[in-house]
């Protein structure tokens, strides 16, 4: 069960991350110099009033995904997110989960690519993080939560998706994103959360269970895609994902050609997400 001592250290960690290192804007009077409740809850996808009762003592035993969340938003070293989790009364995940630690290296080059839409996922295609480009090309993703912030959930079980499909294409999507969980199942086979959402989407879903008895395994990687946004268009852009060695992490950047309608838009968008930040 976690102690009032969870709440406390979760409220000085806060106050030492600065708005602009988290990547938000910082107009308006501050009572101290770090991140807001409400920016906190933003940022770890929490509600605000959770976070009030975790600071205040009057929530106990947070999921270990409500202490990750926690950890990545606070921005916190590798000792000090297990010391977090072990105020929780928790034990950090080990090596044979699926990791959804963004190390620091990686969370400064978020940090750099201020203007590209740029998301990070865990190996089980679990959203992590979405800088404020990627929320305003794809849809703001910070409502979401549990299994809606998985990309693999969401395209079998028919979320809203800005992304032009044809049949060929999104046959092609599914396909590599089932034969790049059953390679994640592979690699972390005591996971019970990745088992979970396997199971739950056999059930739910013809298609995937269909796929999945096909025992495909290889990587989902990159493609070219159009974007119909209801604000500026259709764009089309390559989206690359990069995979992290050693934190199995995956980033999903992007691009669009340099001096192109596509480029225009997507500055245009950039703008527009900034905007809705400080609105």
């Amino acid at each position: 069960m976690a102690t009032t001592e969870f709440g406390r250290t979760v409220h000085r960690w806060r106050d030492r991350v600065s708005p602009e290192a988290a990547g938000l804007p910082t107009g308006g009077q501050r009572r101290a110099p770090g991140l807001r409740r409400e920016e906190l809850a933003l940022l770890a996808g929490i509600s605000v009033d959770y976070i009030t009762r975790l600071e205040q003592g009057r929530a106990s035993n947070p999921s270990p995904q409500v202490v990750e969340a926690l950890a990545r938003a606070l921005r916190l070293s590798s000792g000090e997110r297990a010391h977090l989790f072990g105020l929780a009364g928790l034990a950090p995940p080990g090596p044979d989960t699926v990791p959804a630690y963004i190390t620091p290296s990686v969370q400064r080059l978020l940090d750099r690519l201020t203007g590209t839409p740029v998301a990070v996922y865990d190996a089980s295609w679990t959203l992590l993080i979405a800088n404020p480009p990627y929320a305003a090309l794809m849809g703001d993703p910070s409502g979401w939560r549990g299994n809606e912030r998985n990309g693999v959930w969401r395209n079998f079980l028919g979320y809203e998706n800005r992304v032009r499909q044809t049949p060929e294409s999104q046959g092609a999507l599914q396909a590599a994103l089932v034969a790049d969980l059953r390679a994640t199942v592979g690699r972390y086979p005591a996971d019970q959360r990745l088992r979970r959402l396997v199971a739950e989407l056999q059930a739910r879903s013809d298609r995937f269970a269909e796929l999945w008895e096909s025992g495909a395994v290889r990587r989902h990687e990159a493609a070219r895609k159009t974007i119909d946004h209801p604000q500026v268009g259709a764009l089309t852009l390559d989206c690359d994902v990069v995979t992290v060695a050693g934190s199995d992490l995956h980033i999903m950047i992007y691009t669009a050609e340099p001096g192109t309608e596509d480029a225009e838009r997507l500055e245009l968008l950039t703008v527009l997400g900034t905007q809705s930040l400080l609105g």
